[in-house]
């Protein structure tokens, strides 16, 4: 099916950038789901109604009751759950790319910028350098990327459960070889037969085992990543409260050292000022001596 390979492609993009619990997710949902669907589940049912017997000549009494007792086929019930649990990978790969191309024509603007003084180019390296992006292409998965990688997760587990109660709703988990309908115009209770019954409710128990293992990744990797943003913030509050007004007990010496370092230099600036004063005081003091000095002989003389 070649709609299957174009999902496959797709969904391909999304595993280069998600964790690690992401990317076991996406093969569980390739190998297991995918790949049972397209090879094993679409040979076993065929067409089923088909194969739905019922021991009545009454017409339109057959269809009636193949529609009461499944009123969607299982292949297109799973093939419905599968586009529907892509959809948010691929809303979250549409952010990813609009993320990658506004910070390409970022850096090419920084780029451009490069003839302009020295205060334009600071002020544009530090309010606009790309966070995101990191080498080869990868992504760093923080703050707008986090927010839209959870509510992705988000709507993944919730489609998930959905899913889950509605084919349980529906028809059940099992199937059993005879189906009883009493519904109009069959003229009394009629007893129906399925192909194959056995082999249908074995896929059905593995696809649905595959759903539960998806369901359980999903919740784990909401987990790992609140446990990993609560480890960032926790270390970057460390970080804000660890200033030189309160060093670590690991720097607290070496402030220490530094700061003897310093009020020697101040030390040795004042004494240093200190001597120069007073050495301009005794240059004035010898100064203003002599001047008295010269001052009397002067009144000396003239009352000779």
């Amino acid at each position: 099916m070649g709609e299957w390979d174009l999902l496959g492609r797709l969904l391909d993009k999304v595993q280069s950038n998600s964790t690690v619990i992401g990317k076991v997710w996406l093969t569980v949902l390739f190998i297991f789901r995918i790949m049972v669907l397209q090879t094993g589940a679409e040979k076993v049912w065929g067409d089923e109604q088909s194969d739905f017997i019922c021991n009545t000549q009454q017409p339109g009494c057959e269809n009636v009751c193949y529609d009461l007792a499944f009123p969607i086929s299982h292949i297109r019930f799973w093939v419905l759950q599968v586009i529907a649990l892509a959809t948010p990978q691929l809303l979250y790969l549409g952010h990813v790319l609009h993320v990658i191309h506004v910070e390409k024509k970022i850096k090419e603007r920084l780029q451009n910028q490069a003839a302009l003084d020295d205060r334009t180019s600071l002020f544009l390296r530090t309010f606009k350098v790309p966070k995101y992006t990191k080498g080869r292409g990868k992504i760093s998965i923080r703050g707008r990327l986090l927010r839209s990688y959870v509510v992705h997760l988000v709507a993944k587990i919730a489609v998930e459960v959905l899913f889950i109660v509605g084919q349980y709703f529906l028809y059940g988990f099992t199937l059993e070889a005879r189906y009883v309908c009493s519904r109009f115009p069959c003229p009394h209770k009629v007893d129906c037969f399925l192909s194959r019954p056995t082999e249908k409710s074995v896929i059905i128990w593995f696809m649905l085992v595959a759903a539960f293992v998806s369901l359980a990744l999903g919740v784990a990797e909401l987990l790992y990543l609140l446990v990993r943003a609560v480890k960032e913030c926790t270390a970057r509050r460390q970080d804000y409260t660890v200033t030189p007004v309160t060093p670590p007990r690991s720097e607290k010496k070496g402030f220490g050292k530094q700061g003897e370092v310093i009020q020697n230099f101040v030390n040795l600036d004042l004494e240093l000022q200190g001597r120069k004063v007073g050495m301009n005081g005794v240059a004035r003091g010898v100064g203003d001596r002599a001047a008295d000095v010269a001052a009397e002989n002067s009144i000396g003389e003239i009352h000779i």
